[in-house]
Parts: C-alpha cells; sequence; structure tokens
C-alpha cells in the first residue's frame, strides 16, 4: 500500500513539482518554489512607481540616487550625512558625487554640526523641497489610485506587507523612522 503521507518524488528524488505548486501556503517555500508572480509584480510595479519621477528628473540631468538624497534629506531635515549613508546603505563616495551635484545646483545645503563642527547637517532648500515634493505628489497619485481599486483597509494592509518585507531587525527602526519624520513635517 502506498504511504499516503510521504511527497511524491520524481526520478532523481527530488519533489515532485507539480504537487509542490499545488502544496499551498502552509508547505515549506522550498516546497513552493519561487513566488514568481509576487516578485515579478514587485519587479514592475516599482519600475512604474519610479517611473513617473524618472521622467521628472531627467528634465535636470539626475537619477534615482538623486532623488532617494532629496526624499531622506526633505523628510529628515539637519540629517547628517553618516545617518543618510546608513539610510541609503551606500558608500560614501557614490554618495559624494549626487550630493555634490545636488548642492552645487541649489537643492541641498550643506551646514556644519552646532557642537560638532566635523558633522555635516543636510537641509533641503526651498528649490530641493519643491521638486521633492513634486515627485513625492507623483508617486502618491499613483499609490491613490492603487488604494482606490483595491477599497478600504488598503492602505493599513500594504503598510502591513511592506514592513514585513524589511529584515526583522531593521523594523523598529524604519518605522520610528518614518513616525519621527512624520511628527516634524506635521508640527
Amino acid at each position: 500500500m502506498a504511504d499516503i503521507n510521504s511527497s511524491a518524488k520524481d526520478s532523481s528524488g527530488k519533489p515532485d513539482t507539480a504537487d509542490a505548486a499545488d502544496a499551498g501556503p502552509a508547505a515549506p517555500a522550498a516546497a513552493r518554489g519561487p513566488t514568481w508572480d509576487i516578485i515579478e509584480l514587485l519587479f514592475f510595479a516599482y519600475r512604474d512607481f519610479v517611473g513617473d519621477p524618472d521622467e521628472v528628473l531627467a528634465k535636470f540631468a539626475f537619477g534615482r540616487a538623486h532623488h532617494r538624497v532629496l526624499h531622506f534629506v526633505n523628510r529628515h531635515p539637519g540629517m547628517k550625512v553618516a545617518d543618510l549613508l546608513d539610510i541609503l546603505n551606500i558608500t560614501k563616495q557614490s554618495l559624494g558625487r549626487v550630493l555634490k551635484q545636488l548642492v552645487d545646483q541649489g537643492y541641498v545645503l550643506q551646514k556644519e554640526g552646532e557642537h560638532d563642527r566635523r558633522q555635516r547637517l543636510l537641509y533641503v532648500t526651498a528649490k530641493g523641497e519643491a521638486l521633492s515634493l513634486k515627485l513625492a505628489q507623483l508617486q502618491t497619485e499613483r499609490i491613490e489610485r492603487a488604494f482606490g481599486e483595491l477599497g478600504p483597509g488598503a492602505h493599513d494592509a500594504a503598510r502591513r506587507f511592506l514592513t514585513a518585507m524589511i529584515d526583522h531587525d531593521n523594523r523598529e527602526e524604519v518605522l520610528r523612522l518614518i513616525t519621527r519624520a512624520d511628527r516634524v513635517k506635521r508640527g
């Protein structure tokens, strides 16, 4: 009699992929295989999410790195360069080129720290804030359209999903960063 509790295996002894595909969410990830649909949807969603701002940035000969710097400096006025490096997870050299362009073209200001003159604190100028808000508005419109298609609870569900996608050991720090920026902008 066949053992109904054992997994079907192909001729190589590996789990049969047809059964693995039907295994459902309770099965281990290895048995289910890659979540191709979600992986690809994330790629395409990101492509379109950054595509609208990319068009605006191209007019200034800026790219996505400029966008990220403007975004975080706008959300966290007076942030240290070292903190920005940590958030973006990039090298000082990578940031240096982008930051120099933003400073030289009048989008970002660098100031010495009040208590430690070695610190470089970053602020957007009025011009930098206007560009950052324009880019954020384009992305907000896309997000709101998607939420409108999904109906009530979409914002909370998206927030929970995206939070769960962040490495567990960074989640609290990221949520504190967002909360702190929200308080500063409201205050």
